[in-house]
């Protein structure tokens, strides 16, 4: 595809890296993916949506609680069984993700997208960040959570823990560490919507490194 991009965005717990990957893709007019990639690899393999969402970005044994009551293929209830794995669902929506990678230009968050999509020459992996404060506030406010800060705290502690065993093991990378991206960038620093605008402008001038002429809207 001409002027094909890809982006992926890592993010802490709370730090504003959804809200900034879906600004980002309609600044630049791409498609955005989240948890719409579970779904993508729940229609690819003909397995419920259910076994992604309690599987999605846990290590072996958060995969293995998800499906000791079982899961659905093809429509059909099925006891766990050494047919699907932990390392089975990861190539699953390891396949999805390249195919969306493949056919359009779009923003992925999370699910180790840039480690999956590294020979991709289109990449542009971004790790997102921010101050331990403006992610408490941010939880209050888009989460609707009814939690102490120190509850808070302990459940950004264990999320992130999780993503980054998650991350570490399938990758070989450290989670979070500025070497395993192309750009780490401190929400705090710049705030959302500025953030927003120094990346777009960021993959505007990376895309004018290369012989294709970029026409974003």
């Amino acid at each position: 595809m001409e002027n094909k991009i890809i982006l992926t965005i890592g993010r802490q717990f709370g730090s504003g890296g959804r809200e900034i990957g879906q600004k980002l893709a309609k600044a630049l007019g791409i498609s955005y993916y989240d948890k719409e990639l579970m779904s993508v690899a729940a229609k690819e393999s003909g397995l419920c949506e259910e076994v992604f969402e309690k599987a999605d970005e846990r290590t072996a044994s958060g995969l293995s609680y998800a499906l000791t009551t079982g899961y659905s293929y093809m429509g059909m209830y099925m006891p766990y069984t050494d047919f699907l794995s932990h390392d089975g669902l990861f190539q699953i929506q390891s396949d999805a993700i390249r195919k969306l990678a493949e056919k359009e230009s779009c923003v992925l968050v999370g699910r180790c997208a840039d480690y999956i999509l590294r020979e991709d020459p289109d990449l542009i992996s971004f790790f997102i960040l921010n101050k331990k404060e403006d992610r408490i506030r941010r939880i209050k406010e888009y989460q609707d959570m009814k939690l102490s800060d120190e509850e808070i705290k302990e459940l950004m502690k264990k999320t992130d823990k999780s993503r980054a065993a998650y991350y570490n093991y399938y990758t070989n990378k450290i989670w979070g560490a500025a070497s395993s991206y192309n750009f780490s960038i401190d929400v705090s620093v710049l705030g959302v919507d500025e953030t927003v605008a120094f990346m777009k402008d960021f993959v505007v001038r990376r895309m004018d490194k290369r012989p294709r002429t970029p026409h974003f809207g």
